[in-house]
C-alpha cells in the first residue's frame, strides 16, 4: 500500500504526519534496544529489514495507491515486539521509498496504514491468543503464525480500503469489487510466508523469538 504524494488531500498527509512522527518517537524511546545489543540479534533484525524491502518491492497494482504485497508485519512482531517491530518495518518503507516506490510526502500515511495498522493487529492478536488459548506450540504457531498473519493482511487492506473511500480517492464499489477481495488472496501468501518462518524459527531459533518461550510452549506437553 504505497499511496503516490497528490492521491489524497494535503490535509490527510499533514495529518498522517502528526499522528505518526510521536508513535515512531515513542517506539524509538520504549523499544528494547538491548535484546538486539547482541551481533547476532541485530543481525538478524537488520537482515528482516533488508529481506522486507525487497519483498515490498514485489507488488501489484493497477492504479495509484491501489497497490498490494506481502507485508512481514507479525514475524516482526513476533520476533521482536511491537516497538521494534515499528522501527523495522518504518526504516523498510522508508528504503522502498527511497527506490521511488512511494511519495516522501505519503511516508507518513503509508506508514500507518502497513506499519502502525500490521503491527498494532499482529501484537492484538498474539495478546488475544495468549489469553484464550493454551500455551502449546501447535496453537503458537498455527494461530500466532499463519492465522494472525492472513488476518492482519486483511486488516491493512481494509483499513486502506476505508481511507480511500472515506478520502473519496476512489468509489465504494470499485475499492469493494476491485481491490478489498484481492486481500483475502494475499492473506494466505502472508500466512504461508509467515507461518513458514515462525515454526522453522521456534524448532531450529527459538532465541530469535521473543514472544516465544520453550518452557512454556514445549515443557510438559
Amino acid at each position: 500500500m504505497n499511496l503516490p504524494d497528490t492521491l489524497l488531500g494535503e490535509g490527510w498527509y499533514w495529518a498522517a504526519w502528526a499522528v505518526w512522527l510521536p508513535l515512531f518517537l515513542r517506539s524509538l524511546v520504549k523499544a528494547p534496544w538491548t535484546t538486539i545489543r547482541e551481533s547476532e540479534q541485530l543481525n538478524v533484525w537488520l537482515g528482516m529489514i533488508v529481506l522486507l524491502m525487497l519483498i515490498w518491492s514485489l507488488k501489484a497494482g493497477v492504479k495509484p495507491g491501489l497497490s498490494l504485497h506481502l507485508l512481514g508485519a507479525t514475524v516482526f512482531t513476533l520476533s521482536f515486539g511491537p516497538h521494534l517491530a515499528f522501527v523495522g518495518l518504518s526504516l523498510v518503507l522508508f528504503g522502498i521509498t527511497l527506490n521511488g516506490e512511494g511519495g516522501f510526502f505519503a511516508y507518513a500515511i503509508n506508514a500507518l496504514l502497513t506499519v502502525g495498522v500490521g503491527v498494532m493487529l499482529s501484537q492484538m492478536l498474539y495478546r488475544l491468543v495468549l489469553r484464550l488459548l493454551p500455551r502449546h506450540f501447535f496453537v503458537y504457531v498455527f494461530i500466532n503464525g499463519f492465522f494472525a498473519a492472513a488476518l492482519t493482511v486483511f486488516g491493512v487492506g481494509l483499513a486502506a480500503t476505508l481511507l480511500l473511500g472515506i478520502a473519496r480517492a476512489y468509489e465504494w464499489e470499485y475499492l469493494a469489487t476491485e481491490y478489498l477481495p484481492y486481500f483475502i488472496l494475499l492473506g494466505f501468501s502472508e500466512a504461508w510466508l509467515s507461518g513458514m518462518l515462525v515454526t522453522l524459527f521456534a524448532v531450529y531459533r527459538p532465541d530469535w523469538i521473543v514472544t516465544f518461550d520453550d518452557s512454556s510452549y514445549l515443557t510438559n506437553k
